[in-house]
């Protein structure tokens, strides 16, 4: 089975996200995206994220209705902060009959030489980019894919934060089940 792994800190998970997903289902050979959710992005102040649990929660309320999505927590079991060459091993290991590709944007890829042992994750694994307003990629790695198809999304996480803690709808910018779930819990207004 092929399987793209969405990483990402999903705070919270929005349409955006799953607009990319479908997007990616339908225009290349993935059978399924695994969203794996990070509780501690080595970028990422842990205090601004919701908790790990309530994000992964998020994430599965997004995703339920879809077989073709499913949300993960092997990054909850393997040491923190969370490196996506440590998972995408940890991954191989317990699935060998699984064949894996990494789903980034393009925000991401440009600054990959970041990351922990990021020659042999691109040596080892393939990398499907999905572009993002403002950051293009040039490559020569032959394990790297631009996927030009792909819809522009402006949507952020950041700004929907933002417009909880005002009191502003975030209709249209989550799924009605995350939408209901973060109103219900009170997430995000602090």
């Amino acid at each position: 089975m092929k399987i793209g792994l969405y990483f990402g800190s999903f705070n919270p998970i929005h349409i955006g996200h799953l607009i990319i997903a479908s997007n990616i289902l339908n225009t290349t050979d993935l059978e399924k995206i695994w969203f794996v959710v990070s509780p501690q992005n080595p970028f990422k102040k842990s205090q601004t994220l919701l908790n790990e649990y309530q994000r992964l929660h998020l994430v599965r309320l997004a995703t339920e209705d879809d077989t073709r999505l499913k949300a993960i927590d092997v990054e909850f079991k393997l040491n923190k902060p969370s490196y996506t060459i440590d998972t995408i091993l940890y991954l191989k290991e317990k699935y060998p009959r699984f064949y894996f590709s990494i789903i980034m944007g393009s925000d991401s890829f440009v600054n990959i030489q970041k990351w922990k042992n990021h020659e042999k994750l691109i040596e080892e694994n393939k990398i499907l980019i999905y572009k993002r307003p403002g950051f293009e990629v040039t490559t020569k790695h032959l394990n790297v894919f631009v996927l030009n198809n792909t819809p522009l999304i402006e949507i952020s996480a950041t700004s929907i934060r933002e417009l909880i803690r005002k009191r502003k709808s975030i209709r249209y910018l989550v799924s009605d089940k995350v939408m209901e779930e973060i109103e219900k819990s009170g997430y995000f207004k602090k």
